[in-house]
């Protein structure tokens, strides 16, 4: 996924140090060059000989010592690099990087490199909501460094509180995103719905089906690495909402149709990846119903069709529905796509191999309202996410 992106590490003195090890091994194992850069207060946390053992890259870590070859060496990993990532970030380097100060090898080599900047930052939280560093941080953001703030939990301090170097997962995200997309969502707003709803029957039973909400946050995910702003409108999943959406949990079909019309008007962009319950029980049972007869009949009403409610009241806006079929998929989804005044519907048939419920994987037809079928193979759903996008701003493009 990174082949021929070569990625610095730096790493500064803080008890983070010691994840940044495994970051670099993930690096790698995207197939990056890795070099890594320590600062001297790093190397009392973890050894320069572990990040070079992993990057398969010297390390650097001197700024006066003699020098192998002809190049000098903070210039040479500056003009190199596709992509700097600081992880942990202090405070101490975010000040100096802030301030023009270059007096380490880190430091000199951030100030020398026209490569993007990501500040992974990892500190005490009384460090962290301080005056000064917040001041510095938003003084790099303004000229282009990015920065991915920490977690919140227990600190090596044992404070509870922000501060914790974020998930590798996410750091590791960031520099995909970084590095193979563009920012051609800054500025847009998508709203996106992904998961199940549930109907409940009595205060134990429901209907509700096997939606894994996974091709929903893989979008929000996508939408949001490439600079939009999401918000998320999420059925009950076991996911944890992707960094940097806004998301909003709702149950019922009901409340989902409330939440989306609710925002809407603020979108740019709507995604219905939601799997909603097309009907629900007309009354719910106030206690738990009693097994007394061999069959239990429940009379069920229609739920609203939020799709069709956006589509009809859309203006300029762009709508994309999914369609989940078990046969006549290109029919089904072409007569789903004009019916509900749809701009572009992604279909994908449950039963083929690749797809389905809770996979990681999908195979979809991507189908726009000028005729356009796209038809993908099997994928990851985070990189059917980003073709999905692709097509959007395909779509945008031809309309203006």
């Amino acid at each position: 996924m990174l082949n021929s992106k070569t990625i610095v590490v730096g790493v500064t003195g803080g008890i983070a140090a010691y994840k940044s090890a495994e970051l670099v091994r993930r690096l790698k194992k995207l197939n990056a060059a890795v070099h890594v850069i320590m600062t001297e207060n790093a190397c009392n946390f973890i050894t320069p000989l572990t990040m070079q053992t992993l990057s398969q890259n010297p390390v650097a870590n001197n700024m006066f010592k003699e020098p192998s070859t002809w190049e000098i060496e903070h210039i040479s990993l500056a003009q190199k690099a596709d992509l700097f990532v600081i992880a942990p970030a202090t405070a101490n380097i975010v000040g100096k990087v802030a301030n023009g100060i270059a007096d380490d090898m880190l430091s000199t080599t951030i100030m020398a490199a026209k490569a993007p900047v990501i500040f992974a930052c990892a500190m005490n939280e009384n460090m962290y909501q301080n005056q000064i560093v917040q001041h510095n941080i938003s003084k790099l953001r303004k000229v282009g460094y990015i920065f991915i703030e920490p977690d919140c939990g227990k600190l090596a301090c044992g404070q509870e509180g922000q501060g914790r170097l974020a998930d590798l997962d996410d750091i590791v995200d960031k520099v995909i995103r970084t590095i193979i997309y563009k920012p051609d969502l800054a500025g847009k707003t998508i709203l996106v719905s992904a998961g199940p709803t549930k109907e409940f029957i009595d205060p134990v039973r429901f209907i509700t089906n096997g939606s894994s909400g996974k091709m929903g946050y893989c979008l929000a995910k996508a939408a949001a690495g490439r600079g939009a702003r999401v918000i998320l409108i999420s059925g009950p999943v076991s996911l944890k909402a992707p960094r940097g959406v806004d998301c909003v949990n709702i149950v019922t079909a009901q409340e989902m149709h409330e939440e989306m019309i609710k925002r809407f008007e603020y979108a740019d962009i709507i995604i219905k990846a939601a799997a909603v319950a097309d009907y629900r029980p007309i009354n719910m049972a106030n206690n738990k119903i009693k097994k007394a007869a061999n069959n239990l009949v429940l009379e069920m009403v229609k739920n609203p069709d939020i799709l069709k409610d956006v589509g009809s009241r859309k203006g300029k806006r762009i709508v994309v529905g999914f369609s989940m079929e078990t046969e006549n998929l290109e029919q089904n989804a072409l007569t789903k796509l004009k019916e509900k005044n749809l701009d572009m519907i992604v279909a994908n048939d449950i039963t083929a191999e690749g797809a389905g419920f809770d996979k990681d994987t999908n195979v979809v037809k991507i189908i726009n309202k000028f005729g356009m079928i796209k038809n993908l193979p099997v994928m990851t759903k985070e990189h059917v996410a980003n073709v999905i996008l692709d097509e959007v701003l395909r779509l945008e493009n031809v309309e203006k």
